[in-house]
């Protein structure tokens, strides 16, 4: 009578083929999930086999299976992620309810989803997009579905992959190469347009009195500018940046989007210095202040970052600072912190002593002292003479490698992780098959007439001995694959 009673409160689960057998009582433990509401109405118990058959992982619903009997749930190393997220989710439960001993495990792949979403932002693949992605992008899918494309239409997706894809084509490749090159030759040219011997000395006439009281004309250089060849390089170069940003603004498929990224702004601000640059020189070339407008033409060097366009790698490195954004802000809180000690220090260690060549006459001084010393610099313009400011500074110089090498670790890290999921995105295969989901449907069953064999879904799969033994033992007093013997 027990053991009928035992039975009774048992449960059979088939998972993927597995089966589990624990008690009903032990199911009810978390209330509002799959397996506590189970009942024999449900499509998926086999009536012959006294289970309930559940295609799903079965390594994952062995933790599932111990988180009932034990309250405790944890993360199968063996398993990905996302697949076993998806596994407490249909068996309703909460993933936040993993051990601790197993939180940072579980946790990565959330880290690596943020840095493949990352990876998408940053447009690395080279895949080339189907025509119908090109015209959900560019924004004339209807006309698209429709056959109404126009000569437009079908030239600006080209246009723009021309001048802003680098690695759609070999014209784009092309392209790019002359791009990289002006900008690399209006950089040279604006440093080269600096150095004295490219410079050409301004000669002014003046008039003089001598000696004798008579007047004389003489030459005075007045100044220096640059050689007029780097005007004419200048011109070419920005008549290229112009005639660029102006295709990729007019075939962009969002306006406002390419107004705002920040190296475009850079791009349109360069270009837009040389001809205020221009203009300023033809018409306000003597005022006695023009020079200074000349120093707003640095931003040119900004031009720099539009190489992230054509390299993974500059992309993936500006990246990286913006995802350790925190660290370096730390390093810098740090950085402030530990000069503002040591010049202090510094600053009355000197006084402490006499010291005739005292050069900390005040605390900013000893600011500039103590960040060249903190970050290993140390240009020997402001040295300690003392033996206690000498004390202070060894104190500065090991405060300072200990704080710039802290969080380097992190920087590192952060752009290994990057780069290795970029190398492992581009060995990739192109085309991967497609998994389409398919429903299994339970045949009909009809009172008084028993399942055929193997249509049941707890029998799919068993041993055609081992699913007769299952039938016997359900139905004794009945050998349903016996043929009734017939009345001679």
């Amino acid at each position: 009578m027990n053991v009928n009673m035992d039975a009774e409160n048992r449960v059979v689960l088939n998972v993927g083929g597995i089966r589990h057998e624990t008690y009903k009582a032990t199911l009810k433990k978390i209330p509002a999930t799959r397996l506590s509401r189970l009942t024999e109405a449900l499509a998926n118990y086999d009536p012959i086999l006294n289970e309930y058959f559940f295609d799903r992982h079965p390594g994952v619903f062995a933790q599932v299976l111990n988180y009932y009997r034990t309250g405790k749930l944890h993360y199968p190393t063996d398993v990905c992620g996302p697949l076993f997220e998806e596994e407490l989710e249909f068996w309703g439960l909460d993933s936040n309810q993993v051990e601790p001993c197993c939180w940072m495990t579980y946790t990565q792949h959330r880290d690596t989803q943020e840095t493949l979403a990352v990876l998408d932002r940053l447009d690395l693949d080279t895949d080339k997009p189907s025509d119908e992605e090109l015209a959900r992008k560019f924004g004339f899918e209807d006309d698209y579905m429709s056959g109404n494309v126009s000569w437009w239409q079908r030239v600006k997706p080209k246009l723009w992959s021309l001048f802003d894809e680098p690695y759609s084509s070999n014209s784009a490749k092309i392209v790019g190469i002359v791009s990289v090159f002006f900008i690399c030759i209006s950089i040279l040219s604006f440093c080269l347009k600096t150095h004295p011997d490219m410079r050409v000395p301004v000669i002014k006439n003046i008039t003089v009195n001598t000696s004798r009281n008579e007047t004389a004309w003489t030459l005075d250089k007045k100044g220096t500018n640059a050689h007029e060849a780097f005007f004419y390089i200048e011109c070419v170069c920005n008549a290229w940046f112009t005639v660029e940003i102006l295709i990729r603004f007019i075939c962009s498929p969002n306006k406002c989007q390419f107004i705002r990224a920040s190296v475009n702004i850079i791009d349109y601000v360069a270009t837009l210095s040389f001809y205020v640059d221009l203009i300023l020189q033809r018409f306000a070339s003597h005022l006695e202040n023009a020079d200074i407008l000349e120093f707003f033409s640095i931003i040119r060097i900004m031009r720099l970052f539009k190489l992230t366009r054509h390299s993974s790698g500059l992309k993936i490195l500006m990246q990286t600072f913006r995802a350790s954004a925190k660290e370096l802000t730390l390093l810098v809180f740090f950085l402030v912190l530990g000069i503002v000690i040591f010049a202090s220090l510094v600053y009355y260690a000197e006084r402490l002593q006499a010291n005739p060549d005292n050069d900390f006459n005040s605390i900013p001084l000893g600011l500039w002292w103590a960040l060249v010393t903190m970050t290993t610099v140390g240009y020997g313009d402001m040295t300690p003479k003392t033996y206690i400011g000498m004390f202070v500074g060894a104190l500065c110089a090991l405060a300072g490698v200990l704080t710039i090498a802290l969080p380097v670790p992190v920087i590192v890290s952060n752009f290994a992780m990057y780069y290795s999921h970029t190398q492992a995105r581009a060995k990739l295969p192109k085309k991967r098959r497609r998994v389409l989901p398919v429903e299994t449907v339970r045949p009909p069953h009809h009172p008084g007439v028993p399942p055929v064999m193997g249509g049941g879904p707890g029998s799919q799969g068993l041993p055609p001995a081992r699913r007769m033994n299952a039938i016997k033992q359900n139905n004794p007093t009945k050998d349903i694959l016996s043929t009734p013997k017939m009345g001679m």
